[in-house]
């Protein structure tokens, strides 16, 4: 079995080894076709407008260029930063439903409710059920506030 799991580890670097050098002569490829398409264009608006014309030209493509990374990076940022929100809310609530459904909060619940008993626990329990209202209002005002972007 462990023979197994070592065979699997090994095919499963080998397979992502190739796949990365692949990826890597990919990038290579078009890192050379990009260049030459550059100096196509170089040449070319050369010969027909002169060299300061050329220089202008192959910087106002590496612009466009640069400004689309940009725009792509910022845009693929702010969906990171919003998933990340999504998920911090969807953590809280979990936790704190998840904090009622478990058992062994249940059953020492009972046993708090079988020693007191219920006569003397009802205030008791109406006065954390207020608080934990006043606690909730406070977190669900505090969360509908935008927050500022840096």
């Amino acid at each position: 079995m462990l023979q197994r799991l070592i065979d699997d580890v090994k095919e499963s670097t080998g397979s992502a080894l190739r796949l990365t050098s692949l990826a890597g002569a990919a990038a290579i490829a078009l890192f050379i076709t990009t260049a030459f398409l550059c100096a196509a264009a170089f040449v070319l608006v050369l010969q027909n407008y002169g060299p300061v014309q050329a220089c202008l030209a192959g910087a106002a493509i590496f612009f466009v260029v640069a400004m689309i990374a940009a725009i792509s990076y910022t845009m693929r940022k702010r969906q990171m930063l919003r998933r990340a929100a999504e998920a911090a809310k969807a953590a809280k609530a979990a936790a704190t439903t998840g904090l009622l459904a478990d058992p062994m909060l249940l059953a020492t619940a009972l046993q708090i409710v079988r020693a007191i008993g219920i006569k003397r626990l009802i205030p008791i329990l109406a006065i954390g059920g207020i608080a934990l209202g006043v606690m909730a209002s406070r977190s669900a005002a505090a969360s509908s506030e935008p927050a500022e972007e840096p």
